[in-house]
């Protein structure tokens, strides 16, 4: 079986990502265990957001502007598009997962810390199957 080293490059980037993503919207959520549960799934997901895209934008600019340097302008926009489109989809599964998920575990009583660190791998989990996969059908690498 033949890796792909792009597509093996942003699965390290999604993984380091969701490492300090979730430990810190652990935290951010167990601050905000006196709000409401929906409140506090809320603030926590932006936040985990925040973190997380501004973290993997300066990897992926960093990992690929050689790269992108060397591609004609039309294959950098046509990926650019593709890569776009993939992670949407992911972050409508993502989000589909993590608010309902976050919000449940919350209102079973479970600690805010605990229940933001469960939810965010079952989300992960899925928002990176789904963009692997999404990305090799489309053929982007």
């Amino acid at each position: 079986m033949k890796l792909n080293q792009q597509l093996l490059q942003i699965n390290r980037n999604f993984l380091i990502c969701f490492v300090i993503s979730a430990s810190l919207s652990a935290l951010f959520s167990q601050m905000l265990s006196d709000y409401e549960s929906y409140l506090n799934t809320t603030l926590t997901i932006i936040f985990g957001y925040i973190v997380y895209f501004g973290i993997f934008s300066s990897l992926f600019y960093l990992d690929n502007k050689k790269r992108y340097k060397n591609m004609s302008s039309k294959l950098v926009k046509k990926e650019i598009i593709s890569l776009i489109s993939s992670f949407g989809i992911g972050e409508i599964i993502y989000l589909g997962v993590r608010w309902p998920s976050l919000y449940y575990f919350l209102e079973m009583g479970i600690e805010p810390y605990l229940a933001s660190l469960i939810s965010e791998v079952i989300a992960t989990g899925c928002y990176m199957a789904s963009v692997t996969i999404f990305l090799k059908k489309t053929k982007t690498f």
